[in-house]
C-alpha cells in the first residue's frame, strides 16, 4: 500500500519544474557568494603573512590620518583662538592669551 506524500512531485513535469526553481535558487545563492568575496577572505585567512601585512599596512595608514586629522583640527582651533585673543574680551581673552601662549612655548621646545 502506497501513501502519497504531499511533498513528492506526482509526475515528470512537477519534477522538473521544481528542479528549475531550486536551480534559480541555487543560482541566487551562488552569485550573492561570489559577490561577498568569501572566497578571497578565505584565502586570505590561509595566509597569515598575508594577512599581517595588510593589517599592519591598514594600521599604519589609519594612524597617519589621524595624526594628519588632529593636526588640522588643533591648528585650526589655536587659528580661531588666536583671532579671538586679538579681541580683547574681558575674561575670555586673557584665558585664551595664555593657552596660546602655553601652546606657542610648546611649540618651540621651551619649558615655560
Amino acid at each position: 500500500m502506497t501513501t502519497n506524500n504531499p511533498e513528492q512531485p506526482k509526475n515528470l513535469d512537477e519534477l522538473q519544474s521544481s528542479m528549475s526553481m531550486l536551480d534559480k535558487r541555487l543560482q541566487i545563492i551562488a552569485n550573492d557568494l561570489e559577490r561577498t568575496q568569501i572566497a578571497d577572505y578565505v584565502q586570505l585567512l590561509n595566509r597569515p603573512r598575508t594577512l599581517i601585512w595588510k593589517n599592519l599596512l591598514a594600521g599604519t595608514a589609519r594612524g597617519v590620518g589621524i595624526a594628519i586629522g588632529f593636526t588640522f583640527f588643533a591648528a585650526t582651533i589655536l587659528y580661531v583662538l588666536q583671532i579671538l585673543g586679538a579681541l580683547n574680551l574681558p575674561i575670555i581673552g586673557d584665558y585664551i592669551a595664555d593657552i596660546v601662549r602655553i601652546v606657542q612655548i610648546q611649540l618651540e621646545g621651551k619649558t615655560y
